[in-house]
């Protein structure tokens, strides 16, 4: 596979850069410095009538635009991930108190995963895209999160739904729909179908 032109992600997640990696791409990784949740409330106080995906795509694209400022001849991927109970936001927990607090709130029911993607370079979006899967968690006890919190330790902090569907946290859901790389947090064949359009073609 061969490619032209520089990419970077701006991401400081792992298993995105885990995605790019095991497709073949050569990357550099830069991650955005943004303020999420003040983004998230400021949108939602101006625009009451934005989507979820809205606010995901406008994060996918925020994060891409501000590190493509550092390298503009670069085609710079931004991405981000929402969960919505409920029409409610749902943001990752900041410590394993937090995580076990909303793995109590999503048990039981179905929420939607929403992965936003975007490609910019010089400051321009050339490409966007977003995904939304279900999740269907099982009704699990108090006792089960306790040893799924204890055997994922910290790890549990690191994803919005404070579960990694590619570990452990697989044993907590009883029906998904949708695609696996959207609930991973990158839709990647849609990526990958734009990044081959580039001319010369990236792959």
């Amino acid at each position: 596979m061969l490619q032209h032109e520089q990419l970077v992600l701006a991401s400081a997640s792992q298993i995105r850069k885990q995605l790019l990696e095991a497709a073949g791409l050569t990357f550099i990784t830069e991650p955005a410095n943004v303020d999420e949740d003040a983004i998230k409330q400021a949108v939602r106080g101006d625009d009451s009538t934005l989507r979820p995906a809205d606010i995901a795509q406008l994060l996918a694209q925020t994060k891409a635009s501000v590190v493509s400022e550092s390298h503009p001849d670069a085609l710079v991927i931004g991405s981000d991930q929402i969960l919505v109970l409920e029409d409610q936001l749902i943001s990752k927990p900041a410590t394993k108190d937090k995580a076990l607090d909303q793995l109590i709130e999503l048990r039981g029911k179905t929420h939607e995963l929403i992965s936003a993607v975007a490609v910019v370079c010089r400051g321009e979006t050339l490409w966007s895209y977003e995904d939304v899967a279900r999740l269907s968690m099982r009704d699990v006890s108090s006792s089960f999160l306790g040893v799924y919190l204890a055997e994922m330790g910290d790890e549990v902090t690191k994803s919005v739904g404070a579960y990694q569907l590619e570990g452990l946290g697989i044993h907590l859901f009883e029906k998904i729909e949708g695609d696996y790389f959207t609930i991973l947090g990158l839709p990647l064949l849609p990526l990958l179908t734009f990044l081959r359009t580039r001319n010369p073609p990236l792959v």
